[in-house]
């Protein structure tokens, strides 16, 4: 590894250390926003257990997300999203 790019890495990670300990500010934050899995399971009426069905998951993992001991991630968040935004979606899913 070049010099040039070893000291390059080796700021960033002071800099990662420094935003850690809340000493400077990140340049930047990217953030997203959880959707309410219970909200949108009871919008349409459905047990866990239907809900778990039409969008693939367990219930074990649908109750997990309703109380927030798990959260979405990877295409579970991207379905929900898709569904809290198009219902429709739901009841596509749910003839599938």
């Amino acid at each position: 590894m070049k010099d040039e790019m070893f000291d390059e890495l080796i700021e960033s990670m002071k800099q990662s250390v420094a935003i850690r300990r809340g000493e400077i500010s990140p340049s930047r934050v990217t953030s997203y926003s959880i959707p309410d899995v219970k909200a949108i399971r009871t919008k349409f009426g459905m047990k866990q257990n239907e809900f778990a069905q039409a969008v693939g998951v367990s219930p074990s993992l649908v109750q997990s997300w309703e109380q927030h001991k798990r959260i979405p991630n990877g295409s579970n968040l991207k379905m929900l999203r898709v569904i809290e935004k198009n219902p429709d979606v739901l009841q596509m899913l749910i003839r599938a």
